[in-house]
């Protein structure tokens, strides 16, 4: 007998707007604890919208609004009570274009760390190793942990984007087409990393490599126009998808 899955992010008739646009209309979907969600669709499909309306970084664009109700672990995120700088580090975020910052590779792993008041050096050491560790990038750096980030590769730039994420210890990690600019081994090494991760952590995949979806997503969401056109075990949506439109897109007819 199958395992219930566990619900984390329950997302019901969501819709936003940049003032009068509607980028995103009326979403249902839900997120399951320990899995790889994959979403794929093609350029303005709302994707990208959809990860920011999850951590709230929509509410720094001026004329966004937002309809329906997106709840994480039972808290509904647009309501008045919500500390956003914690949502924020609950869903951590990495972005297509990594963007170390201009320090040593400790020091960018530590940085959100101390800014939350830790400066306790036994335990920043601990989580650079456990967090470099994690995002597949310790062997590769644990003897120039002190030389900048900046000479790294844009692959090794990108899974310590990750380490800095997972230094602040969030629940779920949302990605943004983190492999777009990378080579094919750099791209291998991620995506270890994520089947890795996903024992830990809740991950959303926002990708437009429709291969890579379908080697590491549990399941997949297909979006077009702003809308959830189909979403199911990623197996289903790839070779029986119950939409024309997600067949014509992964067949290459448009996108």
């Amino acid at each position: 007998m199958k395992a219930m899955k566990q619900r984390g992010i329950l997302v019901r008739n969501f819709s936003h707007y940049y003032g009068s646009q509607r980028s995103l209309n009326k979403i249902n979907l839900d997120v399951y604890r320990n899995e790889i969600l994959g979403i794929i669709g093609p350029a303005r499909s709302g994707k990208s919208t959809f990860l920011a309306c999850l951590n709230r970084l929509n509410d720094l664009i001026p004329g966004s609004r937002v309809e329906g109700k997106i709840v994480v672990d039972d808290q509904d995120i647009y309501g008045p009570e919500v500390d956003v700088v914690a949502l924020r580090r609950k869903l951590g975020m990495v972005f297509a274009t990594p963007v170390p910052l201009p320090m040593s590779i400790y020091e960018n792993i530590v940085f959100g760390v101390r800014l939350l008041g830790n400066n306790n050096r036994k335990e920043l050491d601990r989580v650079v190793e456990d967090s470099l560790e994690k995002a597949g990038l310790w062997a590769e750096v644990k003897d120039r942990l002190h030389s900048s980030a900046l000479k790294l590769s844009g692959g090794q730039q990108q899974r310590l984007c990750i380490a800095r994420v997972l230094a602040l210890k969030p629940k779920y990690i949302m990605l943004d087409e983190p492999t777009s600019g990378l080579d094919p081994i750099s791209t291998m090494k991620i995506e270890d990393s994520l089947r890795s991760l996903k024992k830990d952590y809740t991950i959303i995949l926002v990708t437009n490599n429709t291969k890579q979806a379908a080697r590491v997503a549990d399941r997949t969401a297909f979006f077009l126009m702003g809308e959830l056109v189909e979403i199911d075990e990623t197996p289903v949506v790839f070779t029986r998808p119950a939409d024309k439109r997600t067949e014509a897109y992964l067949e290459g007819k448009f996108g």
